[in-house]
Order: structure tokens, then C-alpha cells, then sequence
């Protein structure tokens, strides 16, 4: 697609050939994927078995695994998402370009080098391939698309398409039914009403999300989004709550992940609680009569939740006395129940010693946040991600029902939470694309209102192309993350997909937001512009819900097994 004289010698890709060239492509990405499953299972296989000591000896290809299958799996998705805008009319320009720089870029990565972050390079001969595998991989269709795909010429293009729809909900169409896009916009509009306006100061001040606006998305919903009707929810797909959270996430991730605990609790409770616990507990949730927030990780375990010492005895009444130190936990003050993961068999150190309990708790106050007996707190003061506080907790003796242990069994409190983990990391990279399309939305209006010696800065090719990227990027994980839905929905096991969307939005959210700031320049790093909370914002991502490390880590073990 050359454009004003630029690239002229790449031969331009037009329709019909682009889903020609793009779907001829997959067949060698996914056999280039099942070499490199079959090269780093040989690296990491003892005695006929997948070794976990092996996988972190290896884990360079261990994890670089997991990144090339999200990129093949990516751009299964994309390929799809074009052939159904294609065959409904609706795969134009802008949608041709996006998929056309998408291809472009993630194929030369693969053959070059994947981004993993901006540290860390994969190339294929880590993954224990030769010569011949990337041989195998430069078909016609691949070359076409890495020389002639990602130019600066299709690149400027989109740019310009991008300007000329100034103010479109996105650059590019979604692929989703109506009713979805019904609920985006209405999401949309109240993010751009009633939290844009006033994300910024709320993260300069570190305050609360005013009680004002939690109050009106349970009106609107959010909090009982997914939870069936028959207990007080709209039994919405999962699929509406990657827009809702999307959106609202775009306006401000501390919105945004408010109805990330009521996703956690429901799910909890819906999986592995009693007909008693569901009839008393998803009601309230769904309404938000009672705000949830999750107590799991401790100081000293992380990731390693089956390490977990917090631990909760019986007393001579039956109910349980929970002593131990917990941290991270988000909204902890506000909310009026923890799930909360605990040791009830003193004789474990791993996970089958777990079990997890519906905690009760006061909510507390400015003055007093933590106004419960057997409980104190405190704030971890954080760089971004602050609408709801962070805080560490520590338990002493503190008092929770036998009711109130979920499933009203001990030891499978792990089993439990791992259960919750699909929806959790969907909802994340939901969060993700919202704080990635953020970031396109504030650069892109700066980019036109800076003037730099005598021209707008989106004029220069650099700067037009860091924003068509960013668009490209939300793009590739926005309809991974809606594939991943879509199995949640249709009853299939999806935590693959789920991680890998988690992981590439992760990292696309960080990318947009820091290419963001750069578009800023100087003024990027200056607290009153709003570049700056989203960079802060963005960085949690890749932590929270499973590093990356682990991320990649958990894919990788399944694509092994």
C-alpha cells in the first residue's frame, strides 16, 4: 500500500489478496509452533515425563514457548476476525491495514526475535530449532507479508484514517454483535460523563473511587454482571464483561477493576460453595449491598500461594480463629467480606492444606480503617493503581464462622481458587486493552494539538507510526482476549487462551502507555498530564493476576503436558 512515494518498490498488498496471503500464513506458524513444542519438550522430558526442575532449568524456552504460541494464537484470531468482517462487509480500509501490520510485524518478530519485554528477545534457535525450521517458515506468504506488511507507508496510512475518525469509539470494528456494542457504548458514555473527567485527580490525591460512583454501576449492573439471575444477576456472557471492563478501564483502571473482586467472589462461590452460600451471598454481591475483596497472597510467598502460612484453627465452638499476615490486598478497607485463603492443616506446606472462607468484616472509615477485632492494616503507598488502596493486612485470632468456610469442606481451598483463575485473567486483559486504548486516546489528541516546528506532531512519521501500533496491538489482543471469552462462554476449558491474552495485553498496555509518554515528551513526565498516571497504571498489569514470569510459566506447562 504505498503512499505518497514511499516504499514504492514493496509490492503493495490489496484484497483480495491480503486474507489470502494472511491465511496461507498460519499453516507454517503452526507448524514452526509444534517444532518448538517438540524441541523444548525434548529439552525438559526425564524418564518419559515433562520434569518441572527442567522447565525452570529451561526456562528461556520454557516461556519463550508460551509467547510463540500467543502469537499463533493471536493471529488464528485475527485471521478469523477478518474473514467474518470480510463476509458481513464491514472489512475496510482501516480493518485491512490493521490486520495487514498486524501480520506484518508478528511474523518478522517470530522470525527475528519476540518482543517478550523490552529486556528480554526470543529467538527461535532458543527454543532448540535449526536452520531448516526457519527455513520452513519463509513461504511466499510469509515473506510477502514481512517485507511488504509493516511499512511506514501502511503504517501512515492507518494514521491518517485514524484522524479522519477523530473521536470513534475505536480505530477499527470489533467484530462483535450488536448487543455488545450496545453495551460498550453505553459504558463508554458514562466513563467519558463521569470518570475521565476526574481519574486524574483522584490519582494525584491518592483517593478513594467516591462511593457516588460505585453506587451508580450497580445501578447500571456491573457487579452482578455475570452472576446467574436466579441470584439477583443479569447472567450476562463473559464476553460483556470484557467490554464493560474495558471500557470503564479506558476511563480509569481503578474503576475498571472495581467489579474485579465481585468477579472473583462470585465465581468462587458459584464453583464451590454450598446451595446455603449461594442463596445468601450472590444476591449481595450482585447488588453490591456488600463489597468482596481478596485476601491471598503474603508477604513472603507471592506467586507460591500453596506456601501460604496464614493459618485458621478451630476453636472449641466449631468456628475458625485465623491468625497471619497478608499483603496486597485491594479495596480492603471499604469492602465487608474477604475470601480468604488459609492453612487449616498445620501438618501440609503445600497447597493441599488450603481452604478458603466468605471472611465477614466492618467496613471502615478514614479514621478507623480497619475496625473488625483480630484485624489491623495499613496502606502501601503506590505509584499507580490507586483508586482502592493497597493494603497489608495481619490477623490475630480473628473470628470467622464455620458457615462460613466455602463448600463447608476443609483442604480444597486451592482447588477452589484455581477454578476462578479463567475469568480472573480475562477480566485482566480486559483491563489491559482499556488502559492500552487509554493511552491511544490521550496521545492522539496530543499528537494533534502539539505543534513542533511548524507542524503537528502526528505529521511525523514516527509519531504517526507509534500511534498505529498502538492500534494494531489493542487490536491483536482485543480479539484474543474476546476468543478466550467466547470459550468461557460456550463451556470450554480456556485457561490457555485466557493466559495468553492476559500475557500480550500485559505487555501491549505498557508498550502504548510508554510510546505514549514519548509522543509527550518532556510534558509526558510531568505529573499534571494524564500520560503520566496511565504509564503508572499500566505497569501493574504485568504483576498482578500472575506475572508474567508465571504467566508464561503456567502456559507453558500446559503446552508440555
Amino acid at each position: 500500500m504505498a503512499h505518497d512515494g514511499q516504499d514504492l518498490q514493496m509490492k503493495p498488498i490489496v484484497l483480495p489478496e491480503l486474507l489470502a496471503l494472511t491465511g496461507a500464513a498460519i499453516a507454517p506458524l503452526e507448524a514452526t509452533l509444534e517444532a518448538a513444542r517438540v524441541a523444548v519438550r525434548n529439552q525438559v522430558t526425564q524418564e518419559g515425563r515433562v520434569s518441572g526442575q527442567l522447565i525452570e532449568a529451561n526456562q528461556t524456552a520454557a516461556h519463550g514457548l508460551s509467547w510463540l504460541a500467543t502469537y499463533v494464537y493471536a493471529l488464528r484470531q485475527m485471521q478469523d476476525w477478518a474473514d467474518k468482517l470480510q463476509s458481513d462487509g464491514g472489512f475496510h480500509e482501516m480493518e485491512q491495514l490493521i490486520h495487514q501490520i498486524a501480520f506484518g510485524e508478528y511474523l518478522a518478530q517470530v522470525q527475528g526475535g519476540i518482543q517478550m519485554n523490552q529486556g528480554e528477545i526470543l529467538r527461535l534457535q532458543d527454543l532448540g530449532l535449526g536452520q531448516d525450521a526457519m527455513e520452513a517458515l519463509r513461504t511466499e506468504a510469509v515473506v510477502s507479508l514481512t517485507e511488504g506488511g509493516n511499512t511506514q507507508a501502511a503504517r501512515s496510512r492507518l494514521a491518517e484514517l485514524m484522524q479522519e475518525q477523530a473521536g470513534a469509539t475505536m480505530f477499527g470494528a470489533s467484530g462483535l454483535e450488536e448487543e455488545l456494542e450496545m453495551i460498550r457504548d453505553q459504558f463508554r458514555r458514562y466513563a467519558s460523563d463521569k470518570v475521565e473527567p476526574h481519574a486524574h485527580d483522584w490519582h494525584l490525591k491518592d483517593e478513594l473511587i467516591p462511593m457516588e460512583v460505585i453506587e451508580e454501576l450497580a445501578e447500571m449492573g456491573v457487579f452482578g454482571l455475570t452472576i446467574p439471575e436466579e441470584f439477583g444477576g443479569f447472567g450476562l456472557s463473559k464476553a460483556s464483561m470484557v467490554v464493560v471492563s474495558e471500557e470503564l478501564s479506558r476511563g480509569y483502571i481503578g474503576v475498571g477493576s472495581l467489579a474485579t473482586r465481585s468477579e472473583i467472589a462470585a465465581e468462587l462461590i458459584l464453583c464451590g460453595g454450598t446451595d446455603e452460600q449461594k442463596a445468601q451471598w450472590l444476591p449481595k454481591i450482585a447488588s453490591a449491598e456488600i463489597l468482596p475483596t481478596a485476601v491471598f497472597t503474603e508477604p513472603n510467598t507471592g506467586s507460591d500461594l500453596g506456601s501460604l502460612r496464614t493459618r485458621a484453627v478451630k476453636n472449641e465452638a466449631g468456628d475458625y480463629e485465623v491468625t497471619g499476615n497478608k499483603t496486597w490486598i485491594t479495596h480492603a478497607a471499604r469492602t465487608h467480606v474477604m475470601t480468604l485463603l488459609a492453612r487449616t492443616d498445620p501438618d501440609t506446606t503445600d497447597h493441599r492444606g488450603l481452604s478458603m472462607f466468605l471472611a465477614e468484616k466492618t467496613p471502615g472509615t478514614d479514621a478507623e480503617p480497619f475496625p473488625t477485632p483480630g484485624m489491623t492494616g495499613g496502606e502501601i503507598e503506590v505509584l499507580g493503581y490507586r483508586g482502592m488502596k493497597e493494603y497489608e493486612l495481619g490477623f490475630d485470632g480473628f473470628a470467622v464462622k464455620q458457615a462460613n468456610l466455602l463448600g463447608g469442606a476443609e483442604g480444597k481451598g486451592f482447588k477452589q481458587l484455581m477454578e476462578t483463575f479463567e475469568s480472573a485473567r480475562i477480566q485482566t486483559a480486559a483491563r489491559a486493552i482499556g488502559v492500552a486504548q487509554s493511552a491511544l486516546d490521550i496521545s492522539m489528541q496530543y499528537a494533534q494539538d502539539r505543534k513542533q516546528f511548524g507542524k503537528s506532531l502526528i505529521n511525523f512519521p514516527r509519531v504517526s507510526g507509534k500511534l498505529a501500533m498502538m492500534a494494531v496491538e489493542i487490536m491483536v489482543a482485543r480479539q484474543l482476549t474476546y476468543f478466550s471469552a467466547w470459550e468461557k462462554d460456550h463451556g470450554h476449558r480456556c485457561d490457555l487462551e485466557a493466559g495468553m491474552a492476559k500475557l500480550l495485553g500485559a505487555r501491549v498496555a505498557w508498550a502504548a502507555a510508554d510510546n505514549g509518554l514519548q509522543i509527550h515528551g518532556g510534558n509526558g513526565f510531568a505529573l499534571e498530564y494524564k500520560i503520566s498516571r496511565v504509564l503508572c497504571d499500566a505497569r501493574i498489569l504485568n504483576i498482578f493476576e500472575g506475572a508474567a514470569e508465571i504467566q508464561a510459566q503456567v502456559i507453558a506447562r500446559r503446552l508440555l503436558a
